[in-house]
């Protein structure tokens, strides 16, 4: 007797999307009890979303000083029949103006960008998913360096069949891409019999929160052009550089450093989900300089448009260049001022970050604080479900990020007020003395000649942070939607 036929697709009934990782389950944490200063200070403090609030009042303030931005108020009511009523997918062609000049402007005017290649798409996750249909077939792939956003295996891989490959890269040297490790990502790739299409990075990176400098530029954009493969710059965080050295944008590099490029070959991903905190408009930006890219990926856009009156406000809000500049100002400012608030505290303690210059997060090292100093990703899952589950903060471990290197952890620091950050930093604090004094207290034993077994006891994840966490197995209990996660 024959099976009965499946109801769902293998797409529907798989786990492609990725979400059963430790990226995604801490935010499944923070959803069953979120953190409020005033109604649930015990909750879970969200440390894992990528957001900016810091500067989200003075958007505030433009739009209440510019009522004709909207279709829906008195001042702007004259322009509704035709913003409401407008489908074309290649955008409002002033949107497309605006956007093509505040992307010269957040990048120092030392690049230009035609508005005729701005292509809209449902925020950086359809940008990037829009490339990959664009640039490789199922089978093919990007190769990546490490440690990178999780949510590339979803946006670029999930529906276009497209692989994802690391190119290794180290703390010795701050994580910087080398063209070494590119080489030997891009050789084993291909003696495993794999296409390689192109390469992507994020600038500046998400989650180092670094600058990729302009020689490194300059080397990807010749050896794309040397190996005939793309090269997709996701540059989401261009205007959250807080710090030198000052951002550098691939278009600059291929316009005044690199002239020989292979322009067909080079693509920018972009949005205004993170520099300005706009997550909610679902406003991406694909802009390649291939023509057949472009005509292709206008056509796609049409799966995930952005709303007319969205597109009418941000044209008259990025088109004020006055505006804009003031914007990227303060925002710099307050993201400087709370990093190096964040970072402060921790130090307080002795935890150290990768020095960022950009972002909205902190690169922070625990490795010291993994159990018994063994440097595996158990260790590092077992210290973050402590963090999670007993700290209550929402931070995302390295190896979420395809980091070879267990104990780094991304905690993001831009989404939340002033009095909430010190809350976190003051959880932090408290559970760092406590692994030191059970450190100190397991090597007195030590030093008296204890038992060996007590000293293992004491040295274990759960006694080191017994205060704070009740027995391991409290951790495992099948409450605990964090459990399933084993990367």
């Amino acid at each position: 007797m024959a099976g009965k036929p499946e109801l769902l697709s293998r797409m529907a009934a798989g786990d492609g999307h990725g979400e059963n990782s430790s990226y995604f389950d801490g935010w499944k944490a923070y959803d069953e009890n979120p953190f409020d200063l005033h109604h649930n200070r015990g909750g879970v403090i969200q440390m894992g979303l990528a957001e900016n609030q810091l500067s989200l009042d003075l958007i505030e303030e433009w739009s209440k000083a510019h009522p004709e931005a909207s279709i829906c108020t008195v001042e702007g009511a004259s322009q509704f029949k035709r913003i409401a009523n407008f489908q074309d997918y290649h955008g409002l062609p002033e949107f497309r103006q605006a956007m093509a000049q505040f992307m010269g402007q957040v990048r120092g005017w030392k690049a230009t960008f035609d508005p005729d290649r701005v292509v809209m798409s449902g925020g950086a996750t359809g940008a990037q998913e829009t490339l990959a249909f664009c640039l490789a077939n199922p089978g093919e792939a990007f190769l990546v360096p490490t440690p990178y956003y999780p949510g590339f295996d979803r946006d670029c891989c999930w529906r276009s069949g497209i692989k994802l490959l690391p190119i290794e890269c180290h703390s010795s040297n701050d994580f910087r891409l080398t063209k070494e490790a590119l080489v030997t990502a891009y050789e084993r790739a291909r003696s495993d019999g794999i296409i390689v299409k192109g390469i992507l990075i994020t600038n500046p990176s998400n989650p180092l929160g670094t600058t990729t400098d302009r020689a490194t530029l300059a080397m990807l954009a010749t050896f794309a052009t040397e190996h005939r493969v793309h090269l997709i710059c996701d540059e989401i965080y261009a205007g959250s550089v807080f710090a030198k050295p000052e951002f550098v944008s691939i278009a600059e590099v291929i316009e005044h450093d690199v002239p020989g490029a292979d322009r067909d070959l080079i693509h920018i991903a972009y949005s205004l989900s993170k520099d300005f905190g706009l997550p909610g408009f679902r406003v991406g930006i694909v802009y390649s300089f291939n023509d057949a890219v472009v005509a292709c990926a206008r056509k796609m856009s049409s799966f995930g448009l952005v709303s007319s009156q969205t597109q009418h406000f941000l044209a008259k809000m990025l088109g004020d260049e006055e505006f804009m500049a003031m914007f990227l100002r303060e925002s710099a400012a307050r993201l400087a001022a709370r990093n190096e608030r964040f970072t402060a505290g921790l130090r307080e303690v002795g935890i150290g970050c990768l020095r960022s210059n950009a972002g909205l997060f902190s690169w922070m090292d625990l490795r010291g604080m993994l159990r018994g100093g063994e440097k595996t990703a158990e260790a590092e899952l077992e210290l973050w479900r402590v963090i999670v589950r007993k700290v209550k903060l929402n931070v995302s471990p390295g190896t979420s990020f395809h980091c070879r290197e267990p104990g780094w952890f991304r905690v993001c620091h831009a989404n939340m007020d002033d009095e909430t950050m010190e809350v976190a930093l003051d959880r932090i604090r408290v559970f760092v003395r406590q692994h030191q004094r059970q450190q100190a207290k397991a090597q007195r034993w030590a030093a008296k000649g204890q038992l060996h077994l007590s000293l293992q006891r004491h040295a274990g994840i759960a006694s080191q942070y017994h205060a704070l966490s009740s027995p391991m197995a409290a951790l495992l209990s099948p409450r605990s939607p964090l459990v399933h996660a084993a990367s």
